[in-house]
């Protein structure tokens, strides 16, 4: 079978193939939402209801113009009734700029025409999240609304008074909690800018050149590609908020590296998956939920991202530890010289990095993040001037800003949904009925309602993106551990949440990340997602290390207590990971495998007894296999 990739359909990133004057126009629309983004953001701030409206406008419009009803209908030509949904979804946007102040003043007495306009938005955002984003996101959106509707014939604690018609669609459209509440402000106010900031990078070949500097620093060492790929992926996390986009993004090129020198299909397969998970957990954008985070939790935005750097660093050292007693286990060598990039043409490139540091320098200053974006974006001009190869023309620049528009669509339709999910919880009270409802069946104890919360928090994140599903688990699923009498600290709640909604990404059985992995390595899906939870274990416990040790998170402590947590956190991982795979120094006997998983265990749980238990053991595992390694090697030298 060949190496080379196959199309991942697992996200709908096709869009017509336009040509002639409605390519033109597209082209030119997406231009121009761009520019209004900018201008607002930098020069005339609206009402912001007004500006959540127009920038959902802009984003029907484009959804409806570029992505058809399925893959079959993906001609050159739009249909009909694609014009009329655009046009229907650009007039529903408009209503609120031409009715602001009528619609403001008549809050609580809305007319038919409201109601239609209402209801209208409601269908139009639910048919382009269908196009664009997938059916998940939509079917958990249609049962949320189905189930305010009809609230009053629901069983048990799910039960509550219903909603009427009229007020759903007041609820969904004409107030903050709704299709333009705070999930859809997130993507007006940030998350645009910090795509349109990737899409200036992408044009200077940064993407490119994140390969190139992975393959210079891992390329050459045991298991080299598998390692390059963790370097890529964390590089493309910084930028990226996809899990499945990162897959298709670098997994072309690190899957057929990873299996020509010899790892098995799955496994290729599932390190491009997991560390490309593991990109959405990556400060400083976190996939655009740290500005969410941020918003619902009232923590600085600096505080979010500073308290997620430690556990993405702990999931990407645990990957690299799988990654490496895999390719000992199997004898797999590094790239040879011929096979990688010169070092000092590589090198020279490093000025590719300034705006990715200047970003995260201007957000941890306390500026804005729409500042920071901005000054973002004229960093990259700035910085791709410096030499020809890098350079951007203007067209270069007009087609950054029609790229940045297209690849914000998918966020626009996805917390727009997200948005009406939250309207539901608030109207319903659900978030509290199902946390109260975890709350009682894991008996008011931390753990249970931690695993609880933890399976709640796959099932909810299964299928959406990073932006929805993080706002969907922390409205339904944090509250259960914030409600406990033991003192969890919000943002420790949050993060928790948000790690296992991320790793629905690799997790069976819709692990879609993985799924467009194996599409990519020629692997059986189902045993490649298997695959990913293994080598992604670090996901799985560091979320439970850091509630139960928040200094993990730097929260009240001091960069020694979390240092020394960290340690201890590492070497417990050495210990899971090579009970998983079966290698240290050498291969593992099933018996010692047990005992370095548990001896790792007991290092993760937090505690001087269980951590000087958990040295112990694995120090005199250790020991033990390099006599064992040293006597074997003396017998095949005499």
């Amino acid at each position: 079978m060949t190496d080379s990739p196959k199309p991942a359909k697992l996200e709908r990133e096709s869009i017509r193939p336009l040509v002639g004057a409605m390519k033109a126009v597209t082209f030119a629309f997406a231009v121009l939402f761009s520019v209004y983004q900018l201008y607002v953001s930098f020069f005339t701030p609206i009402p912001d209801q007004v500006h959540r409206a127009v920038h959902l406008s802009f984003g029907l419009g484009l959804i409806f113009l570029l992505y058809p009803f399925s893959e079959k209908r993906r001609g050159s030509r739009i249909p009909w009734y694609d014009y009329g949904l655009a046009a229907l979804g650009i007039g529903v946007g408009l209503y609120w700029l031409l009715n602001y102040e009528s619609l403001f003043n008549r809050i609580g007495n809305f007319t038919t025409t409201d109601f239609i306009v209402g209801g209208l938005a409601v269908l139009l955002v639910l048919a382009a999240a269908l196009r664009v984003v997938g059916i998940p996101i939509v079917a958990i959106t249609v049962l949320f609304l189905l189930y305010a509707y009809f609230g009053n014939q629901m069983p048990g604690f799910l039960q509550h008074r219903g909603v009427s018609l009229e007020r759903l669609i007041s609820q969904m459209y004409f107030t903050p909690e709704g299709i333009l509440g705070t999930p859809l402000m997130v993507s007006a106010s940030f998350i645009f800018l910090f795509l349109l900031f990737g899409a200036f990078l992408d044009k200077t070949g940064v993407g490119e050149y994140f390969n190139d500097l992975s393959l210079v620093i891992a390329g050459r060492r045991i298991g080299g590609p598998a390692k390059v790929t963790i370097f890529s992926s964390a590089l493309q996390g910084t930028i990226s908020g996809s899990s499945v986009a990162n897959v298709v993004t670098s997994g072309a090129f690190t899957i057929p590296l990873m299996k020509r020198i010899g790892y098995r299909r799955e496994f290729a397969a599932a390190v491009e998956a997991s560390s490309s998970t593991g990109g959405q957990i990556m400060p400083p954008i976190m996939g655009a939920a740290a500005f969410l985070m941020a918003e619902f939790t009232n923590i600085p935005y600096s505080q979010v991202a500073l308290a997620a750097l430690i556990p993405a660093l702990l999931f990407f050292a645990g990957i690299w530890i799988m990654v490496h007693f895999e390719a000992k286990r199997q004898g797999l060598r590094g790239l040879r010289p011929e096979e990688l990039p010169r070092a000092r043409e590589v090198l020279h490139k490093l000025y590719l990095l300034i705006p990715i540091f200047a970003i995260i320098g201007f957000l941890m200053s306390g500026m804005s993040p729409m500042r920071s974006a901005i000054y973002g974006i004229v960093s990259v001009i700035a910085v791709g001037a410096i030499r020809k190869a890098t350079r951007m023309s203007l067209g270069d620049m007009i087609s950054a800003l029609a790229e940045g528009a297209r690849s914000a669509l998918g966020v626009i339709a996805a917390t727009a949904c997200a948005g009406m999910i939250v309207g539901v919880i608030t109207l319903t009270g659900i978030g509290l009925k199902f946390a109260n409802g975890m709350l009682e069946l894991a008996g008011g104890l931390l753990l249970p309602t931690l695993i609880l919360t933890m399976l709640a928090s796959l099932v909810l994140g299964m299928g959406t993106p990073t932006t929805a599903n993080y706002i969907i688990t922390s409205t339904i699923a944090a509250p259960a551990i914030i409600a406990l009498d033991y003192p969890v600290p919000l943002l420790a709640a949050h993060m928790f949440v948000f790690y296992f909604g991320v790793v629905a990404d690799i997790t069976p059985p819709v692990a879609l990340a993985s799924f467009a992995a194996s599409g990519i390595a020629g692997s059986k899906p189902l045993k490649t997602g298997v695959e990913s939870t293994r080598v992604a274990i670090a996901a799985f416990i560091i979320p439970f290390i850091f509630v139960y040790q928040p200094q993990l998170l730097l929260i009240d402590t001091t960069w020694g207590e979390a240092t020394l947590v960290t340690i201890t956190a590492i070497i417990g991982m050495i210990g899971v990971g090579a009970g998983l795979i079966g290698y240290w120094l050498r291969r593992l006997h099933p018996f010692e495998r047990g005992i370095v998983i548990a001896a790792g265990l007991l290092l993760i749980i937090p505690g001087l007894v269980t951590d000087l238990i958990g040295f112990g053991t694995l120090g005199v595992m250790l020991a033990q296999q390099y006599v064992q390694k040293r006597r074997q090697s003396r017998g095949l030298s005499a």
